[in-house]
């Protein structure tokens, strides 16, 4: 006879437990249903859910960026009627014209390729948000407070393809002729390119150099920094809250550097500089000498590459500028010193000159200081401004690439300006005094306003702690002026007097 077999408990054991397992999850869950059914219950309704709550009738806060520019300081109208700076029926005549131009241009590039598949002409749009952009500058501003084209462009210049990209005219008038031999490296260094999209609009692009989270070594001369992309994108922002409205409309975006640059260019010189790392990431550089090194390039992940985009101004055959030194430019090299480094009377000098003798540009440099150091840029070495608008025209901030690098330092000097001159516009103030209430708290809009971007966060929280911290050395460093020579003298009254955050305040009150 065969002997017992040793698996046979086993198996019971196994047919035991799924035997348990069914009753459990399956035949007693079932009893209890049925059970519930047939057994007498109590005979009183169920208890009725407890009522929810009324809605509190409080009103939620508004948004702190919206009560910001919601407040009187930010809905006075300019002095008198806005000057445009373009003729829209001269703007639409030549930038059609610039269209065709760009279509030939682009159906005898394709022919030279023998590219047989058929490209429709691209038409210019007159409601293209690029040129909304560029019709609506004035004297008052780049653009109004509240400009639908702007947040339209915005939302282009982070949407539409690219139909080209080239270097910018700067990086290609430095092409074989850089001299290394300069401390200064000119702006090609720092791999600029031209994007124009499907709708005929330009942007400035410039990838991602740095980190956010990385601070500019203390060890670095402000002339050999980083560009950052991001500080491009706050620097915009910051701009807007100051209600300076001087720096052209940027955005963040993510860049598919084979398909958006690669792809569409022309420029034998940028497609020569693209490359494969080691790690299977696209990358290209600049083509200057002393950066023609693969250690200086920059790379997607593994096609996708971070970058800020700055809409282009209107063509300067349409709307001329100078460029003009700044006073307060500082040494370009490693020992030297300006006048106004060691001379703290230097302002004295600066007013005996045209067109700061007589006219608001010495306000507008001042302006232009305080916006400085509040993104810690210290390389505003020109400014620009539309020769249209005269000697009282406001002042370009243009370049903001080399703002927002240490936030654990305030570079004091940047303020020399107002330091040493002792004005301010009256408006200027009022808004500073207003940013550093509690309830419009400088860095609190600022990250906000900077939630709206595509590649939010885009600061950290220690430099959006450091504005505050700078917005209250400018306030003391005004205070000290009023002290010294009065109120009067050091407040100018820019426009019609509007109302103080106080007044406004108490109005709120009542």
């Amino acid at each position: 006879m065969p002997g017992p077999r040793r698996d046979r408990p086993v198996v019971l054991l196994l047919l035991g437990a799924l035997l348990a397992a069914d009753l459990y999850f399956h035949l007693w869950p079932r009893a209890r249903r049925e059970l519930g059914r047939i057994s007498p219950g109590c005979p009183c309704p169920a208890p009725l859910a407890a009522p929810r709550p009324p809605p509190s009738r409080t009103p939620r806060a508004a948004p702190a960026l919206r009560r910001l520019f919601a407040h009187p300081l930010y809905r006075t109208a300019p002095p008198g009627p806005a000057e445009p700076l373009l003729g829209a029926r001269e703007a639409l005549r030549y930038y059609r014209r610039k269209a065709a131009r760009w279509n030939r241009r682009h159906k005898l590039y394709r022919e030279e390729l023998n590219l047989t598949s058929p490209a429709a002409p691209l038409p210019l749009r007159p409601e293209a948000s690029w040129l909304q952009f560029h019709l609506g500058i004035s004297r008052d501003g780049l653009y109004p407070r509240s400009s639908p084209a702007v947040t339209r462009l915005l939302r282009d210049m982070r949407e539409l393809p690219t139909i080209s990209a080239d270097y910018s005219q700067d990086e290609k008038a430095l092409l074989g002729a850089c001299d290394c031999s300069q401390i200064v490296k000119p702006s090609g260094v720092h791999l600029k390119l031209v994007l124009r999209f499907q709708d005929f609009g330009k942007a400035m692009f410039k990838p991602m150099r740095q980190k956010r989270e990385e601070e500019t070594p203390e060890d670095f001369f402000y002339f050999v920094d980083f560009q950052r992309h991001n500080a491009e994108i706050a620097a915009f922002h910051l701009d807007r809250i100051l209600d300076f409205r001087r720096v052209p409309p940027t955005v963040g975006r993510l860049i598919n550097v084979t398909k958006e640059i690669l792809e569409v260019t022309k420029n034998e010189v940028l497609q020569s500089v693209f490359f494969v790392s080691p790690a299977s990431n696209v990358c290209f550089f600049a083509k200057c000498p002393y950066m023609c090194k693969t250690e200086y390039a920059v790379c997607g992940n593994p096609h996708l590459l971070e970058g800020s985009l700055s809409a282009f101004l209107p063509s300067l055959n349409l709307a001329p500028r100078l460029s003009i030194p700044n006073p307060w430019i500082r040494s370009y090299s490693f020992d030297g010193k300006e006048e106004w480094e060691v001379n703290p009377h230097y302002c004295n000098t600066v007013r005996e000159i045209y067109p700061y003798s007589n006219s608001n540009r010495l306000l507008n440099i001042v302006d232009m200081a305080i916006f400085d150091f509040l993104i810690g840029n210290m390389d505003r070495h020109h400014y620009e401004m539309f020769t249209k608008f005269g000697d009282d025209g406001f002042l370009l901030h243009l370049d903001n690439a080399r703002g927002f690098g240490r936030h654990s330092h305030d570079e004091i000097s940047i303020l020399a300006p107002l330091s040493q001159c002792c004005i301010i516009k009256r408006t200027t103030l009022l808004r500073l005094q207003l940013l550093a209430e509690p309830e419009y708290r400088l860095s609190e809009v600022m990250r906000e306003s900077l939630l709206q971007d595509p590649l939010a966060p885009v600061l950290t929280e220690p430099h959006l702690l450091a504005l505050d911290r700078r917005l209250q050395l400018i306030l003391d460093a005004v205070g000290k002026c009023i002290d010294t020579f009065g109120e009067a003298t050091v407040v100018a009254n820019d426009t019609t007097q509007p109302q103080s955050p106080a007044e406004h305040r108490a109005r709120l009150d009542t």
